[in-house]
């Protein structure tokens, strides 16, 4: 059987999330805004569906926007904050470790005059909060920080970010990618004191193409496009029904024992691989199912061709770098030989013990193998 541990890349569509995604195509197929029954029973259950997935975030439905992925929500989440502070200033505040979907914006606003500061990570992974604090400005109009990194696996300081915001009296909104932590660590958006939270189906076991945006109560933004007003004409087009009944199925389907479940396969990784020869751990992350190792010296995409071939799945960074170096691990300052062997692992809860003994004997066999042949 194959070994699937890129559960943060994208995770299998679970039986729940599938056969609620068939009832909704065959059987609920009205269009929520028509008049008719048909239409009205597909209304229905998109509001039970959001209510599911509201309930999970911790945040009420009114404040829950249905979106098509994460980087489509963090896209907006940008756009929305410097609508709202554009006569307050040009100034914007992330990290040297976002996801794509937050620096590619952030690169195309610099060229049109905002400027950006780009907050490093510590050898760790770690955004310092006294940094970030340090960082704010009267003219900062959005801070941009993830709550889980998605290559290391670490916790950065999105609630500290709220407090430093408040404490400087500064204007910006602060929105965090929850992409990676959704379900996976204990928060609210209210406890985190954010504006904007961006989550993702795929994560979770939902099909790809669904995610969901948190705007605060009271927020007044933008739309993201100018249509027919669903979601609350934020969000217009008419809602992906099978996407969010999918949506809202995997997050039902999610037990609160999981997350220790998957931090205890973790846990076993990273005691498995320590006895690989050679390799060390780049990160082992807070959150309970991303971990980051390397090979020195070994060209982690051969390592992930390798593995393949013997039916081990890893990655060697995020999906969305395909084939390019991480800019994350970069940022950590490693030896160029560490860093050319960097492999990131994540766990699901159908991650099983055997799974990380299979990966281990897989690197094992293959640090043999190049030391055979010196």
């Amino acid at each position: 059987m194959p070994v699937y541990l890129d559960n943060a890349a994208t995770t299998p569509v679970c039986p729940q999330a599938a056969q609620a995604a068939l009832e909704a195509m065959t059987g609920g197929w009205g269009n929520p805004s028509s008049g008719y029954a048909p239409g009205q029973g597909a209304a229905a259950r998109l509001r039970e569906d959001r209510a599911a997935v509201a309930k999970a975030l911790g945040c009420t439905p009114q404040e829950l926007y249905f979106t098509s992925c994460g980087t489509e929500g963090d896209n907006w989440a940008i756009r929305a904050a410097l609508e709202h502070g554009k006569r307050k200033g040009r100034h914007i505040v992330t990290s040297a470790i976002e996801h794509a979907a937050v620096l590619e914006p952030l690169k195309t606003l610099e060229a049109q005059g905002y400027e950006v500061t780009r907050l490093k990570p510590d050898r760790t992974g770690h955004i310092d909060p006294a940094e970030l604090e340090e960082a704010l400005r009267p003219d900062t109009v959005l801070v941009s920080l993830m709550l889980v990194n998605n290559e290391l696996g670490t916790l950065q300081p999105v609630a500290q970010a709220a407090e430093a915001i408040r404490r400087k009296g500064c204007p910006a909104l602060l929105h965090t990618d929850a992409v990676q932590a959704f379900l996976k660590v204990p928060f609210t958006p209210a406890e985190l004191g954010v504006d904007l939270l961006t989550v993702s189906g795929h994560k979770i076991g939902a099909p790809k193409g669904i995610g969901a945006q948190y705007i605060r109560q009271g927020l007044r933004v933008p739309p993201l496009l100018l249509g027919g007003g669903q979601e609350n004409g934020l969000r217009p087009g008419t809602e992906p029904t099978a996407q969010i009944a999918a949506f809202a199925a995997a997050v039902r389907r999610w037990e609160p024992e999981w997350p220790e479940r998957i931090a205890s396969r973790k846990e076993y990784a990273l005691k498995a691989l320590s006895a690989v020869p050679g390799l060390e751990i780049i990160s082992a992350g807070e959150a309970p199912h991303i971990c980051a190792v390397s090979l020195p010296g070994y060209p982690s995409e051969l390592l992930v061709r390798d593995l393949s071939d013997k039916g081990v799945y890893v990655s060697s960074g995020s999906a969305c770098h395909k084939g390019k170096p991480s800019h994350v691990f970069a940022a950590l300052g490693l030896p160029k030989r560490t860093l050319a062997g960097v492999l990131r692992v994540s766990f699901s809860p159908e991650s099983t013990q055997a799974d990380v003994d299979a990966l281990a004997a897989g690197l094992k066999e293959i640090t043999e193998t190049r030391i055979a042949m010196r």
